[in-house]
């Protein structure tokens, strides 16, 4: 009897499983409350069962539908006048209505835990949440996945934005997309696929990195963790330490619990596969981008990495160079009183680097909005709107200043130094002291020193020190998190920067 009661229950889901099969599916990102990107084609894409023919209207348009041999379809929009709401309908085998979709600016939302920090944690969450009432805002979440293989489909779904569906969200998105959709007044969709400390690597495509021989030893290293990997062993080891953290009275943070590095949110492109292929091809404005903490071990090689993973995205998305501002890192861990070397320095100076290295990329500088005792600021009000800067005037053309003061040129005579600055047309200023910080000088034995600061000429900075009588290398902010208080008229805070180009930290960390 219970044979007979397992044969039907099979043949049930056998039953139900052909039909799913048969019916016409869309990604979820195509669904109730959808913003689809204005002034350009947008691709809209399903599955069915192989061959299947079915018919898809939007606003006057209608697209056939034809599945191929493996039940992919995907047809392409023309494009929709901003606004909305529309309604797309699929009739097929069955039929699928999509209703309320806005058309307007489309942004991705992605990096680590920064990006990731929702509204509930950041500054004023109440305030925020409260006054969340904008119904031309729209935000989607992609869930956390690992994979070495590309994903096609996530568990998901667009949002309206109201107190009740964005405490949860990514601050730095939001207020993000509140700026653009204040200042330009058009509808704003926002995806967010953000994974709280993540690698650059993990979001690059696995062939990207294995064509270049500088990252064989850091693949490697991936292969031999995940072979000689133990989980029995890794969980004996985590219990023993958990019973001597209880043993000593719960002090300190509380031992992780071990995961299968297959899994990882390090393992190179498993991020890439697992949650930024299932919106690859979506229309999008652009990009904006907060990482780089957990590769400041290896900021030499972010030198590189980071523009790889950049350009990997565009040739993967097909809509050429699209706009990516990325937020330089802000401040962490405490002050010392002389300068020092750096890793977090080194990892800035690779993201300024990555300027020149691509087109259409911005850097917003957050050098003075961190902690020394936390790695998530509260204050994400300040990053977003330094990020919408970039957009407002690249991409929108509205006249706002958007880039930080940043190094020109260095001139020696005698014992000072003098320094001019791009991007200070109406000035450099003083911020929150009343003397400069931030400035250490050299000589030939490499050895900085604090140098004494003045501006002159509006965009320059003389600098000396009575320790060194012959100056050859100024470093500016240069520490993991400096005093440094130099800005423009608009508070934007001069690029931290080094004219030197002497081996750091992590020159030879692969």
């Amino acid at each position: 009897m219970k044979q007979a009661r397992h044969t039907l229950a099979i043949a049930i889901l056998a039953t139900f499983a052909s039909l799913a099969q048969a019916e016409i599916t869309l990604s979820p990102l195509f669904s109730d409350h959808m913003v689809l990107q204005r002034d350009q084609p947008n691709k809209v894409w399903g599955w069915a069962e192989p061959g299947e023919k079915a018919k898809l209207s939007i606003d006057g348009q209608t697209h056939p539908i034809i599945a191929d041999a493996d039940g992919k379809w995907r047809v392409t929009l023309e494009p929709l006048e901003v606004g909305g709401p529309y309604t797309l309908n699929i009739k097929g085998k069955n039929r699928i209505e999509i209703s309320d979709i806005l058309v307007g600016e489309v942004w991705l939302c992605s990096g680590q835990s920064n990006m990731e920090w929702n509204i509930r944690n950041s500054k004023d969450p109440d305030l925020e949440a409260v006054s969340a009432n904008f119904p031309q805002i729209r935000h989607i979440t992609v869930p956390r996945w690992a994979s070495q293989t590309p994903q096609e489909s996530f568990e998901g779904k667009w949002e309206v934005v109201t107190p009740e569906s964005i405490i949860e969200f990514s601050a730095v998105a939001y207020f993000f997309g509140r700026r653009l959709h204040n200042t330009l007044g058009v509808p704003i969709g926002l995806i967010d696929n953000s994974w709280g400390g993540s690698t650059a690597e993990a979001w690059t495509p696995l062939p990207a990195l294995e064509a270049d021989e500088s990252y064989t030893p850091l693949l490697q290293r991936w292969e031999k963790s995940i072979a000689e990997y133990d989980p029995e062993a890794a969980q004996a080891d985590y219990q023993a330490r958990l019973a001597k953290w209880e043993a000593d009275g719960q002090k300190g943070r509380k031992p992780r619990a071990p995961g299968h590095p297959a899994k990882s949110h390090h393992r190179p492109a498993n991020l890439y596969n697992g949650v930024l292929s299932p919106v690859i091809g979506y229309g999008i404005r652009g990009a904006i981008w907060y990482q780089g903490e957990s590769n400041v071990g290896r900021a030499y090689q972010y030198r590189e990495l980071f523009p790889l993973m950049i350009q990997s995205w565009r040739d993967a998305w097909g809509q050429g160079d699209f706009p990516f501002y990325y937020v330089q890192l802000a401040g962490f861990r405490s002050r010392r009183l002389e300068p020092k070397e750096s890793a977090w320095a080194e990892l800035r100076e690779a993201q300024t680097m990555t300027l020149h290295r691509l087109p259409n990329l911005g850097q917003a500088v957050a050098i003075d909005v961190g902690a020394a005792n936390n790695i998530h600021p509260k204050d994400k009000q300040t990053v977003a709107n330094r990020l919408a800067r970039w957009a407002l005037a690249n991409d929108y053309g509205i006249d706002v200043a958007h880039r930080s003061p940043t190094y020109r040129s260095m001139e020696i005579d005698g014992d000072a130094v003098t320094l001019t600055f791009d991007h200070a047309e109406i000035g450099l200023f003083i911020h929150d002291f009343h003397d400069i910080h931030g400035f250490a000088i050299a000589g030939e034995n490499r050895d900085f020193v604090w140098a004494d600061a003045e501006i002159v000429d509006g965009n320059k900075i003389k600098l000396s020190a009575n320790r060194v009588p012959k100056p050859v290398a100024v470093r500016y902010a240069w520490a993991n998190n400096p005093v440094a208080n130099v800005v423009n008229k608009q508070r934007l805070p001069l690029t931290p920067f080094r004219t030197d180009d002497w081996p750091g930290f992590t020159a030879d960390k692969q």
